[in-house]
């Protein structure tokens, strides 16, 4: 399992999946985007982003519209999304990394920690009231020092071990016995040069 950027071409898968659980799409861009993927089976596995904020005196950097798929989670996989989307914030030279969530009991362990709406900038605070009207009524707003973010080591073991959940078996092929029809005694319209 590892995290990468998203790539352009999964603009699509990405807006399906953030559709299906409901999150947030506001200024969609896939390059602000990464994805987790099964390096045995290509599957993906994850995803998250980082939304720069640049109204106001200084950008601010917000963490939003995390997803994992059900059959990877509770596997690690939303925390090295997180992990990565933090990183990269670091990267570009923020301090701080906010998020304006109802899975704050998640992202506590990782050090975010909840402050008052007052607290925010500016523009979270328009987009917590925003967030809290649309997608999620329950949001509240977190942050984390981006050096005092940490991954606990039991969601690095399980992300190393992390495989896809139990799926269903695929349906067999319909045959013509599925339709009443006996192939030996059938006859056919056109000749199939059999």
């Amino acid at each position: 399992m590892y995290v990468r950027d998203a790539k352009n071409r999964e603009e699509v898968w990405l807006l399906d999946r953030i559709e299906e659980m409901g999150l947030d799409e506001t200024a969609f861009r896939s390059r602000d985007y990464v994805v987790a993927i099964d390096e045995e089976s290509h599957e993906k596995a994850g995803f998250g982003r980082i939304r720069i904020h640049k109204g106001g005196d200084e950008p601010v950097c917000e963490l939003t519209s995390i997803g994992v798929l059900p059959e990877w989670r509770n596997q690690g996989v939303g925390a090295h999304v997180i992990e990565r989307l933090v990183e990269y914030a670091g990267d570009e030279g923020f301090d701080t990394v906010y998020s304006l969530t109802n899975a704050s009991e998640f992202l506590a362990q990782f050090g975010f920690e909840r402050l008052e709406p007052a607290q925010l900038p500016d523009s979270l605070r328009d987009r917590l009231a925003t967030k809290q009207e649309n997608t999620q009524p329950d949001a509240v707003p977190l942050r984390v020092a981006v050096d005092r973010f940490e991954v606990p080591g039991h969601l690095r073991t399980r992300f190393k071990q992390a495989s896809a959940g139990e799926s269903e078996e695929a349906e067999p092929e319909e045959g013509p016995e599925d339709f009443g029809i006996d192939p030996d005694e059938a006859t056919y319209k056109y000749d199939t040069g059999d």
